[in-house]
C-alpha cells in the first residue's frame, strides 16, 4: 500500500486466504441442529404478513409497457401501471369471458382485453374488483386476503434497505416444487453455505444462533471472488415475516447491503404438488467513493448479480425440493 493510501485510511476490499480444500473444513452438522432450525422456522411462520405477497421486480411492471401476470396461491393476478406510473392490480381473468389479461395490452394507462376490447382503468367493473398493490421501489406486492387468511395490513412489511438511490439493486426469480416454508428453512440454515456453495462462500462460522430473546443468526463468512481472493464480512439473518428471510451485512465491505429472499406460493395450499416462486432482491451498497461508478454501471451489473443468484438458487432449490419431498413422505428428520 502506498503512503498516500495509508494516510487516507484506504484498505483494499479483497483478502488473500491460505489455500484449503473443501473436505478439510470443519463439519457444521452438529451446530445445524434440526430442532434449532425448526424453532426458527416456527417463529417466522407465526409473524404477520397482512396477506401481502411479493409478485416480482418493480421494473418488470413499466408505465407504457405490457401487463405483468403472476399466479399467487392459485389466484391469477395481473398488474399494470397508469401513464403516471400508478400501480394497479386485480384478477387475471377478464370479467367478460375470462380472457387472460396478462396477454392483453395497456393503452393510455388502461388495461384493454385483447379478446373483445373490454377496458379496465383499475376500478371495480362488472364483478372485477382490484387488489391492493404496493411498489416499494424494488419489488411489487399484492394483497390477497382470501389466500393469506390473516387480518390485513394496509402496507406490507418491507425490510430496511440502504437509502434509496445509494445502492445497486437486482431481482432474481426462480420456481421450485416445494412450499414457501421449505425455501425459508433453507435460508434459516446458514451452516450449509461453505459446504453446499464452495464456489461462493468460504470460512463460514455461525457466531451466534438465534434465541427466544434475539431471533437473529450472526454469521462470519467470506465471499469468494476468484481463487484465493475473498471478501470477509459479518452478516445477520432475520425472518421478518412468514415468507421472507433477510441477510444484512453489518460489518466489512458492503455494510448495510441486503439480500431479501421472498417465497411466494403459486399453487393452492392443498395442492398435491406445490410450486413456489423465489423472488430474491439484492441491494448492494458501499461507503467507498468509487461505488458511484458501480451505480452508474447498474444496467451492466444487474445481469451479473442475477446470474450469481441463479447459480446459488440452482442448488438451494434442490435443497428446498428435497426437504419438501421428505416431509411429504414423513421421512424428514426434523
Amino acid at each position: 500500500m502506498s503512503d498516500r493510501a495509508e494516510r487516507a485510511g484506504w484498505t483494499p476490499p479483497l483478502r488473500r486466504r491460505r489455500r484449503s480444500y473443501w473436505a478439510t473444513q470443519t463439519p457444521t452438522w452438529r451446530e445445524a441442529r434440526p430442532a434449532l432450525i425448526a424453532d426458527a422456522l416456527k417463529r417466522a411462520s407465526a409473524r404477520r404478513s397482512g396477506n401481502w405477497f411479493v409478485v416480482g421486480a418493480s421494473r418488470d411492471v413499466r408505465a407504457g409497457g405490457r401487463p405483468y401476470g403472476r399466479t399467487v396461491g392459485g389466484v391469477e393476478v395481473v398488474l399494470w401501471r397508469s401513464d403516471t406510473g400508478e400501480l394497479h392490480a386485480g384478477p387475471g381473468a377478464c370479467p367478460h369471458l375470462g380472457a387472460p389479461l396478462r396477454d392483453s395490452r395497456v393503452v393510455c394507462g388502461t388495461l384493454v382485453c385483447h379478446w373483445h376490447g373490454l377496458a379496465l382503468d383499475g376500478g371495480s367493473f362488472a364483478g372485477w374488483d382490484p387488489y391492493p398493490a404496493h411498489d416499494d421501489g424494488v419489488l411489487v406486492w399484492v394483497r390477497l386476503d382470501a389466500v393469506g387468511g390473516e387480518e390485513p395490513l394496509e402496507r406490507p412489511v418491507v425490510p430496511v434497505r440502504p437509502a434509496a438511490g445509494s445502492g445497486v439493486d437486482a431481482v432474481f426469480t426462480a420456481v421450485g416444487w416445494c412450499e414457501p416454508q421449505d425455501v425459508v428453512a433453507n435460508r434459516l440454515d446458514p451452516w450449509h453455505g461453505s459446504w453446499f456453495h464452495p464456489y461462493s462462500f468460504v470460512d463460514l462460522t455461525v457466531v451466534r444462533p438465534p434465541t427466544d430473546e434475539d431471533d437473529t443468526f450472526v454469521v462470519d463468512v467470506s465471499f469468494r471472488v476468484t481463487g484465493r481472493l475473498v471478501v470477509p464480512v459479518r452478516a445477520e439473518f432475520t425472518a421478518p415475516g412468514p415468507r421472507t428471510v433477510v441477510m444484512r451485512i453489518t460489518e466489512g465491505e458492503g455494510a448495510t447491503s441486503v439480500v431479501e429472499t421472498h417465497a411466494t406460493p403459486l399453487t393452492r395450499e392443498a395442492d398435491e404438488r406445490p410450486r413456489t416462486a423465489v423472488v430474491e432482491a439484492v441491494v448492494a451498497a458501499s461507503g467507498r467513493r468509487g461505488f458511484a461508478l458501480a451505480r452508474a454501471a447498474a444496467p451492466v451489473l444487474r445481469p451479473l448479480m442475477r446470474r450469481t443468484a441463479g447459480r446459488l438458487w440452482r442448488d438451494d432449490l434442490a435443497y428446498a425440493e428435497r426437504r419438501w419431498a421428505l416431509r411429504r413422505t414423513g421421512r424428514f428428520p426434523g
